[in-house]
């Protein structure tokens, strides 16, 4: 659905514009609406409307008597925004949001399948860094023991 790497900005007004390659998936799939919210290692979350539904689901049968439970859901839904883009698929990201990810001008777009994540450009840097010298190790260790692979 969402795939890709892309650098765009925060505009003087605030809002930053989603991909052309992510408006034309919109487009194909109906989706008008997204929730932006904290995601992990510093960067946010973009889900479609539908998608976000599922995860909520997922995530509301979480036993709400563990404390790993009730903290993950407060940090995620409470900095959850759901988001209309305009026409040219521009939107805001509210400034707690862009506290959270480090974001200040310079972004780094990402589709990881069923979301989108934003991240402060220097953030994904290191964060690429830091990874892309392990990936094979990481597939590695994620696909060991795994019969579907």
């Amino acid at each position: 659905m969402f795939y890709g790497e892309y650098i765009h900005g925060i505009d003087r007004k605030g809002r930053i514009i989603l991909p052309a390659r992510f408006r034309e998936v919109c487009q194909e799939c109906g989706i008008e609406k997204f929730f932006v919210t904290r995601g992990l290692d510093r960067c946010l979350f973009v889900f479609a409307e539908g998608e976000w539904r599922t995860q909520e689901q997922k995530f509301k049968t979480m036993p709400f008597t563990k404390q790993e439970s009730r903290s993950f859901n407060r940090l995620f839904f409470s900095g959850a925004v759901e988001v209309l883009p305009d026409k040219q698929g521009r939107f805001i990201i509210p400034q707690f949001l862009k506290n959270y990810a480090n974001i200040k001008r310079d972004t780094i777009i990402i589709g990881i399948s069923n979301r989108i994540e934003i991240w402060d450009k220097t953030t994904w840097e290191n964060f690429y860094a830091n990874c892309q010298e392990s990936f094979e190790q990481i597939a590695e260790n994620l696909v060991q023991g795994n019969p579907q692979s």
